[in-house]
């Protein structure tokens, strides 16, 4: 079969008017960085309004306490559990649950609980976006919570407020939400960089918890605000460790292996504790009144505890540096452990405002001194030290509870400054984080969502549209015509081919692209047999290029609402057409293969070449 010369009369090549794909690329990737710049700008802006508003909150908190416990007008830390009230204490904290309450009811319900399941609502579910009055009713409700004996810490009310924040700039200007989603992030982590001066473990935070996703776009914003709340910390609070410790020494094997035996157990009982945080959720669910009134009931449990063990009461972050301390009794550590979690757990249930940081934290760490107390008792040779087991607790707690892995491993190296605890604690954060997967199905922080039907992902594996190119899943089958091809020909050529094309592309002598025919055109009443496909053509302006992503491809075809576009080579030669059952088939295939175990990624792509250079062609010409 001998193809004719082109002939006048034939629409001229729509590849001819393109642009140069080097100077597109050229523009596009420019046009990202500009947009990666102006994220970044947006996130530090962000960050520095956030370590303002973390002051501002530890004032409030401090005010509020002074007021309450003390009747003082004092912005000083001064601890509730310090307080002379006496049985009167324990309505400190019922009026601060009613005052919760009724912001919560007239202002916004989303105040309640502790900030970070909430964040990841609004990012899951709702592009991102956060009511601006959060930004002010989080802290102030938080305050008042907090500063009546609440036993939570400031991460987490800061956390929300910094993503309240950032979701508003970005709901102001013109972005995407996924944009929206890096600013959220960078004001939510920003927030705990500024409490905690700990950046690191703040952008993990971010990976693991907010963005869902590893990527420079988001990556480079988060730390960039991160490390500016960071600086905001060393600025407006202070710039040694958050919580000082005694000097740790490296530990041996045999206590590396004790290490890692303490986060096991502490694993289990950060299972027990997630349970019982929601069953007591449940049981305030089932209360036969309005749910104004639960922060109250809440309120009243911390104060009956509070009356008998004041250390539960407020924030906690002394508690924190005495366990780490290694100097606190067994018997205070029993105490504190069992009374905190009780506390907390009935204040958090109640759907108070409040974090969960902090408790986890005093609670992992009395949990871990006292394991480590009794395995020095049996083991008293073994090189164990009191405060590094209750640094590994305190961290193990945070990793089995919320799985937040990494965060919780650098947290701990940033909040102390000891680069002796990295291995137990890499060995103790392991094995929780182990016995939470094993045994738990949803965390601390995604167990509420959960419930609402909102999947929160577990991996941050790479996109798969953005893994495999174009070339790699082409269709094997193409039909290529010539302009001056018959309507009738290509008729007999379905007749005689079973072919799952409904669309044709159209090239000419050269191989230049010219536009696509379909089928159902072809079956036209008007459309004549003997018409050249020329006439019937639809002329597209839009290719890809055989390296391109299929993200891209993807995106293309969107755009234009288009079933297949074609596929050029480096010249500018068509050599195949991509399809959306092409897309499917791949994106089905990877799926398949990352669920099944030892599979070798590359050598699918590998033979997905092979089958690519085996492509066939069947070619219509007019005959001379």
């Amino acid at each position: 079969m001998k193809r004719t010369n082109y002939k006048s009369g034939i629409p001229v090549s729509p590849l001819l008017e393109f642009p140069p794909f080097q100077e597109q690329d050229k523009k596009q990737n420019f046009s990202e960085k500009k947009r990666l710049i102006q994220i970044s700008v947006f996130s530090i802006f962000v960050a520095i309004l956030i370590s303002i508003i973390a002051k501002l909150l530890i004032y409030l908190i401090n005010l509020v306490t002074n007021l309450a416990f003390y009747g003082s007008v004092d912005i000083g830390f001064h601890s509730p559990a310090a307080n002379h009230l006496g049985i009167w204490v324990i309505l400190i904290p019922v009026i601060g649950g009613l005052l919760v309450g009724i912001m919560a009811l007239y202002g916004s319900k989303a105040i309640r609980g502790h900030g970070i399941p909430e964040a990841m609502e609004q990012i899951l579910v709702n592009d991102s976006k956060i009511k601006p009055i959060i930004t002010f009713l989080k802290p102030i409700s938080s305050a008042i919570a907090i500063g009546t004996g609440g036993p939570f810490g400031a991460e987490g009310p800061i956390i929300a407020t910094g993503g309240a924040l950032g979701s508003t700039l970005g709901q102001l200007f013109k972005i995407t939400s996924n944009e929206r989603k890096v600013i959220l992030a960078a004001g939510a982590t920003a927030g705990m960089s500024a409490i905690f001066g700990t950046p690191i473990a703040a952008v993990f935070l971010a990976i693991e918890l907010l963005l869902f996703e590893f990527s420079p776009k988001a990556i480079l914003p988060v730390a960039l605000a991160c490390i500016t709340g960071a600086a905001g910390h060393h600025f407006l609070f202070e710039s040694g460790p958050v919580f000082p410790m005694p000097h740790l020494s490296i530990p041996g094997n045999i206590a590396l292996g004790m290490y890692s035996c303490i986060g096991i157990v502490t694993g289990f009982l950060s299972l027990g504790l997630t349970k019982a945080v929601y069953a007591i959720e449940d049981l305030f669910e089932k209360l036969p009144i309005h749910w104004i009134w639960w922060p109250a009931i809440g309120g009243l449990a911390v104060g009956l505890i509070g009356f008998y063990e004041p250390n539960t009461l407020g924030v906690g972050y002394d508690n924190i540096i005495n366990v780490l301390s290694g100097n606190v009794t067994f018997a205070l550590l029993l105490s504190l452990s069992f009374f905190k979690f009780l506390s907390w757990a009935i204040a958090l249930g109640s759907g108070t405002s409040g974090g969960t940081l902090a408790p986890l934290l005093t609670i992992g760490g009395a949990c871990g001194a006292i394991i480590g107390s009794i395995l020095m008792l049996f083991f008293p040779s073994a090189g164990l030290s009191l405060p590094m087991a209750a640094l590994v607790g305190m961290s193990a707690m945070f990793a089995g509870a919320s799985r937040a892995y990494l965060t919780s491993i650098a947290f701990a190296l940033e909040a102390t400054m000891e680069p002796a605890a990295l291995l137990p604690l890499l060995g103790a954060c392991t094995a929780s984080y182990l016995v939470s997967f094993f045994f738990m199905e949803n965390t601390i922080m995604t167990e509420k969502i959960a419930r609402r039907g909102i999947y929160t992902p577990d991996s941050y594996a790479p996109d798969v549209l953005r893994k495999l190119s174009v070339a790699q899943v082409i269709s094997n089958e193409s039909v290529v015509l010539s302009p001056l091809t018959l309507v009738k020909e290509i008729k007999a050529l379905l007749n005689n081919n079973l072919l799952t094309d409904n669309h044709f592309i159209v090239v000419d002598d050269r191989g230049d692209f010219l536009g696509t025919v379909a089928i159902t055109d072809l079956y036209n009443d008007r459309i004549d047999e003997n018409t050249i496909v020329s006439e019937v053509l639809k002329q597209s302006f839009h290719v890809v290029k055989s390296n391109d992503s299929l993200s891209k491809a993807v995106e293309l075809m969107s755009e234009q609402e288009e079933e297949l576009i074609p596929v050029i080579d480096h010249a500018h030669k068509i050599i195949g057409v991509l399809t959306y059952r092409d897309i499917l088939k791949a994106y089905k295939t990877q799926v398949r293969e990352s669920n099944e175990a030892g599979v070798n990624l590359s050598l699918k792509r590998q033979r997905m070449k092979m089958l690519i250079k085996g492509r066939k062609f069947y070619k219509l010409s007019k005959l001379n």
